[in-house]
């Protein structure tokens, strides 16, 4: 199992609408090993064990695998019919427009592929229960749902391939959240994520849809087995050097700071051997370095982060050479992105 964890405020939600709709979450949470106190904090966090068994839970409990938020129930095993459909399909292209038709015909929200050019984007329309709850409840309800089903489908196509499948963007139909959660949703999905949205969509450069698929139902029935484990843990499938970088470096723009020498043991490894690999893959540490701090400034800026905090939080010793290295970044300056 993976040693990640989550932010609590996925389960905060859930908490709230179980409690909205009758239903005391309390032994769900204690089977799970979660503190209900905890869920409180904002800057809580949760392992994705925790996650999987209160999610597991929920299910087995509701019969409903959109946790009985969907506007039709979603019987248990429905996920599983969809993806027996595809796990057979050359592709992840002909995989997703399996899906897509799939979705036209079952209770599930439907997914729709709207080709363009260079990219497709993958829209996805989830409707809520219309019942006598107030409208803050269908609110969540909307917002959780969405969420549950944009992360399905990036982690979902990423397995598909077993490889990182980076979104060229993302796209919430919802105003946009507390800035200590909305931070969530970039590293969720490794780009900076955008809010109010006519419709939720994932955009997928049209060069990943030819990516084969290398999964079986052997590997699917694990997959499924151990459910929404891997959605959870897993953004990266990609096991080169480059990758496993700049999945350290983006932890460490999330508060811990990451040395050539900590990088190389973390890999276990020498630190001149890691920057061998890195210059055979056509990059360096210092580029890498500098990608993901361009990528954490632009979506902190665009989310109304004062320079002042942001420069500090990604180690510079003061704004001025914030600003100046946003410049050398970007070609504009931080005011640009407000």
């Amino acid at each position: 199992m993976s040693s990640a964890t989550i932010p609590s405020d996925f389960l905060r939600r859930a908490r709230h609408l179980a409690e909205a709709a009758g239903i005391d979450p309390t032994s769900v949470l204690v089977a799970s090993g979660i503190d209900a106190a905890a869920l409180d904090d904002p800057r809580g966090r949760l392992t994705t064990n925790q996650v999987t068994s209160f999610v597991q839970a929920v299910w087995q409990r509701t019969g409903d695998e959109l946790f009985g938020l969907g506007a039709d129930p979603v019987p248990r095993g429905t996920f599983r019919l969809i993806c027996l459909t595809l796990i057979h399909c050359p592709d992840l292209g002909s995989a997703l427009e399996r899906m897509a038709d799939v979705t036209r015909v079952l209770p599930v929200p439907p997914l729709t592929l709207v080709p363009g050019d260079t990219s497709v984007r993958l829209e996805v329309r989830a409707d809520v229960r219309g019942d006598d709850h107030s409208p803050e409840f269908a609110d969540e309800a909307f917002r959780l749902v969405t969420d549950f089903e944009l992360l399905l489908l990036h982690r979902f196509a990423a397995w598909l391939v077993g490889r990182r499948v980076k979104p060229r963007s993302v796209s919430m139909p919802y105003p946009e959240p507390d800035r200590r959660v909305a931070k969530h949703y970039d590293a969720i999905f490794g780009v900076p994520v955008t809010f109010g949205a006519p419709v939720a969509s994932l955009e997928f450069e049209n060069a990943i849809l030819r990516a084969p698929l290398v999964q079986d139902e052997d590997s699917l029935a694990d997959y499924l087995r151990e459910s929404p484990n891997l959605l959870l843990s897993e953004r990266d499938y990609d096991s080169t050097a480059t990758s496993q970088v700049r999945r350290i470096l983006e932890a460490g723009v999330r508060g811990r700071t990451s040395t050539a020498d900590e990088i190389a043991e973390m890999l276990s490894i020498s630190a001149a051997h890691l920057r061998r690999l890195l210059r055979q893959e056509g990059t360096s540490l210092g580029h890498l370095r500098e990608e993901v701090l361009s990528d954490a400034a632009v979506a902190a800026l665009r989310r109304g982060e004062p320079v002042d905090e942001l420069s500090a939080r990604l180690g510079f010793s003061e704004p001025s050479a914030f600003r100046r290295a946003f410049k050398r970044w970007t070609g504009a300056t931080p005011g640009t992105y407000r």
